[in-house]
């Protein structure tokens, strides 16, 4: 796996809650509070949900560090 696009932020996800508005709420803040350009977040946004959960939690490990 290729480092994420993001390797500065750092997104906990795991021991929470695992709804995928509640995952994709946490990795859009901190990506926002890492100064991300709101471009940039649309496209993670468009991209994170364009299909189903799994593809969800493919495109946060692409863009953030998950733990």
């Amino acid at each position: 796996m290729s480092d994420p696009k993001f390797p500065n932020v750092k997104v906990q996800l795991t021991g929470g809650d695992g709804n995928a508005f509640a995952v994709l709420g946490k990795v859009r803040k901190a990506l926002k509070r890492a100064g991300v350009d709101r471009a940039q977040i649309d496209e993670f946004t468009a991209e994170a949900t364009a299909c189903d959960y799994n593809h969800l939690l493919a495109t946060c490990m692409r863009w953030v560090d998950v733990a």
